[in-house]
């Protein structure tokens, strides 16, 4: 049965309205989508985003809401200036982290310093200076490693092969512990492969298809690794719904969600699929170079049932039309983002 969506935005309205409402990362891609949800729902918005390059960070996501959001550029690290931000907040969604793979292999104090301790400084400025708030952690599927089955369920052993991966999951795992221990609500998503406008499309620290997009609009061919992997894929504006959800609900305090997508594609089929919207382009099938390889998990779709009965969340944007959406923000305002 799909969900009542006309319910579920009243709902939503009904509990965001005059919230004050703390986004980490909120100048990034989901980051500045759930933003603009939150202000059109009538709740009072701070971001907090460092800016620093190689992220997602961008001014450019924010620029219909400048006038109704405070931002502060700072680091999730600064303890000081985050028990600051925190007091007073009713919600926090915390959405900072470094997300490439590649990166966390190559400089994994980095990592472990961004998505694992800074974690714990947060809670702990929760902990201490506003114990009251709702905390929503965006964690990843990506701490499940290689699939032992398919599609892959919240009790799916975790095995990440990747540094990031390793801290990802210490940084969900200092949240349910925070619920669990100290009282403090608390609940994580694990994201699959979100999409959408105001990604990062520059390189492919945030998602290989903003690469793959990039050179598309460039007139250039991309390249597609394996081709074979099944994957899928998350439209923002469904994965703001279930952060909306998580956020508004107490049923959520001390769990953990998959959040999947509108079916699912190999890589190569979502190559097609994206230059046939495009109406032209070229792409290659290459082997995975030796040191992505090692960290590939093959396979992987999620279950997300749990969400779904849970709190009657349910994709309601098909990868198709997902796609189309995407590519036509980019036609827009590619200039900002390269």
């Amino acid at each position: 049965m799909q969900p009542d969506t006309t319910n579920m935005n009243a709902l939503f309205h009904d509990h965001y309205r005059g919230k004050r409402t703390l986004i980490t990362g909120g100048v990034g891609f989901i980051g500045s989508n759930l933003a603009a949800r939150l202000v059109e729902l009538g709740a009072q918005v701070t971001l907090v985003d460092s800016l620093m390059p190689q992220y997602g960070g961008n001014l450019h996501n924010i620029g219909a809401i400048s006038e109704k959001v405070r931002v502060n550029i700072s680091d999730i690290r600064d303890e000081h200036s985050f028990g600051y931000l925190v007091q007073k907040q009713d919600l926090l969604f915390n959405l900072a982290g470094q997300t490439s793979h590649m990166d966390s292999m190559t400089d994994p104090y980095a990592d472990l310093d961004i998505n694992c301790r800074a974690q714990l400084s947060v809670l702990e400025a929760c902990r201490k200076f506003n114990p009251g708030v709702k905390v929503v952690y965006a964690s990843t599927r990506q701490i499940y490693g290689k699939p032992n089955y398919l599609p892959v369920d919240e009790r799916h052993l975790l095995q990440p092969v990747d540094v990031n991966g390793v801290n990802k999951m210490a940084g969900e795992a200092f949240h349910t512990l925070y619920n669990n221990v100290y009282g403090l609500r608390a609940c994580s998503l694990r994201l699959t492969n979100t999409i959408g406008p105001r990604m990062r499309i520059k390189d492919a620290r945030q998602t290989f298809l903003g690469i793959w997009i990039r050179l598309l609009l460039e007139g250039r061919p991309f390249e597609v690794w394996g081709g074979e992997q099944l994957r899928d894929f998350t439209y923002v504006d469904d994965a703001v719904d279930a952060f909306l959800a998580v956020g508004a609900s107490e049923t959520a305090n001390g769990r953990v969600y998959n959040v999947g997508g509108d079916g699912v594609t190999s890589l190569a089929d979502l190559a097609r699929m994206l230059i046939a919207i495009h109406g032209g382009g070229e792409f290659a099938l290459r082997a995975f170079p030796e040191d992505r390889s090692r960290i590939d998990i093959g396979d992987y779709y999620a279950n997300d049932s749990q969400l779904r009965s849970d709190l009657q969340w349910a994709p309601k944007v098909p990868l198709e039309e997902a796609l189309r959406r995407t590519l036509a923000y980019y036609k827009s305002h590619l200039q900002h983002y390269l």
